[in-house]
């Protein structure tokens, strides 16, 4: 139970049961315990080469919505904005493409405006932007224009694969993204078209100039590391940071409907972790936020940082603070889970905010503990990362 809910329960106890100042504080030594045990259980399970960082979260929840029976607040909203993508990544579907949700199912502006502002009113203050590749959509400006408007949002942050970034970018600064990620797993132009099936490499480097020039302090490229195919290619990346600033993220394969996961293609992050040591010396490990789910390292005299995604390997579940609407307008509460929940549905059958809020609810407190282990992951039906949005 949260320190705030507590709060409410101290309070209902002492207005209903006034002078019994010894049970008021056997409530509140209650609630003291249960946040500790809370905070001491988001620890369990933080695994990194260093000491986990002594750094508390400081977000406090609006409403009891976005809090799961684990005590995590889920402030950061990832919004699928399109399936329909301009590259074919391996990694992300299958060679034959994937059957695309019909445009009449898919929620429309309003209706992402709509939500995502239940979101924040309820304490979301991050949302990214996913796709497919976000950019394609037409009303991408506007949609993001409304969404940084909305009173307590920091971050509107936005992933994408960069193709025609550079020409958007102004624009798209100009209402409200604030946040870059763009997602690039090779330096070699020839290994990009093989693995993206696809031209334009040269575009990808544009956008991450264009980034850096227009400002962007947060520049972050992904880099899906998979074996046999870019893993020779790491310390290149590390030697990028050297005078461009931005955040190199490499991120362990993951397995997807589509995407043909063998763990003989996985590179754990221990093997990349000797691969850039052996290289390059005076790494160091930054603080991380305790719902960081990248190892964030720094190297002495390099402009910019590098950072490991985790997911197989040594999960960060228990610091989890992520959601995600789909395209089709599912909910879902985790990345290698496969239930969801429609809010598209209700929406369209009249649903007032209320009802949408108990449906968001009641989904964020089916939440599990944590995801599967790395095999079961792999056995487990999900969808193909095209219709999940990254």
């Amino acid at each position: 139970m949260m320190p705030l809910r507590c709060l409410s329960e101290l309070t209902r106890r002492q207005r209903w049961r006034p002078g019994r100042a010894v049970d008021a504080m056997k409530v509140g030594l209650q609630c003291l315990t249960r946040a500790t045990d809370s905070l001491r259980f988001s620890y369990m399970y933080a695994t990194s080469c260093a000491d986990v960082p002594e750094v508390l979260p400081s977000e406090t929840p609006l409403s009891d919505m976005l809090v799961d029976s684990f005590g995590r607040f889920h402030n950061y909203l990832r919004i699928s904005l399109t399936e329909r993508c301009n590259l074919r990544c391996q990694y992300c579907m299958p060679a034959e493409g994937v059957e695309l949700t019909p445009n009449t199912e898919l929620l429309s502006h309003d209706e992402i405006i709509r939500v995502a502002g239940l979101f924040v009113t309820s304490g979301v203050d991050k949302i990214r932007l996913t796709g497919g590749e976000p950019t394609v959509r037409k009303d991408i400006e506007d949609i993001c224009l409304h969404l940084s408007g909305l009173k307590g949002l920091k971050t509107l942050a936005m992933t994408t694969n960069g193709l025609v970034l550079s020409k958007k970018l102004p624009k798209l600064k100009e209402c409200g993204v604030n946040a870059l990620n763009i997602s690039l797993d090779t330096l070699v132009p020839a290994k990009f078209e093989f693995m993206t099936r696809r031209k334009g490499h040269s575009k990808v480097m544009e956008s991450i100039d264009a980034a850096i020039e227009l400002g962007y302090k947060s520049v972050k490229i992904n880099c899906v590391v998979m074996r046999g195919m870019n893993d020779d290619e790491i310390c290149d990346f590390v030697e990028m940071t050297r005078y461009k600033p931005v955040n190199v993220r490499f991120i362990e394969f993951m397995p997807f409907d589509g995407n043909v996961w063998n763990v003989k293609k996985l590179v754990p992050y221990a093997e990349m972790m000797d691969k850039v040591r052996q290289r390059f010396k005076g790494l160091e490990r930054l603080q991380d936020h305790p719902s960081e789910t990248a190892k964030n390292f720094k190297i002495d005299g390099h402009a910019g940082t590098i950072s490991f995604i985790t997911s197989m390997t040594e999960h960060f579940c228990a610091g989890c603070n992520r959601l995600r609407l789909l395209a089709d307008g599912n909910l879902k509460v985790c990345l290698f889970g496969p239930s969801e929940v429609s809010l598209r549905e209700p929406i369209r059958a009249g649903v007032d905010d209320a009802g949408l809020r108990e449906i968001i609810s009641t989904a964020v407190k089916r939440k599990k503990d944590k995801h599967a282990g790395m095999f079961d992951i792999a056995k487990t039906a999900n969808r193909p990362m095209i219709h999940i949005g990254g």
